[in-house]
């Protein structure tokens, strides 16, 4: 591997585990069964996780929504996300 080759995994690796543990706080924000699914929200364009995070959590807000879990999640430079909210 070259050294960019090497540079650009660990890039990688560092914004998949900052994700990984960043999403993991939604963990308590999982609605349980009492709550009734309004619909989904997405948001494309952040520029970080924690970016991403608010925009999507702004959104539902703005829907009438209490609580979201996020479904799916990337990007490069840009992030994108998608996230299911609830009442």
């Amino acid at each position: 591997m070259t050294k960019i080759t090497k540079m650009k995994s660990i890039k990688y690796f560092v914004v998949a585990m900052t994700m990984a543990v960043s999403f993991s706080g939604f963990a308590a924000a999982i609605p349980n069964s009492a709550g009734h699914k309004l619909g989904t929200v997405s948001v494309s364009g952040a520029p970080t996780v924690d970016s991403l995070s608010a925009q999507l959590q702004e959104k539902a807000k703005k829907a009438g929504a209490s609580s979201i879990r996020i479904v799916s999640a990337g990007g490069n430079n840009k992030m994108f996300g998608v996230a299911e909210i609830y009442n």
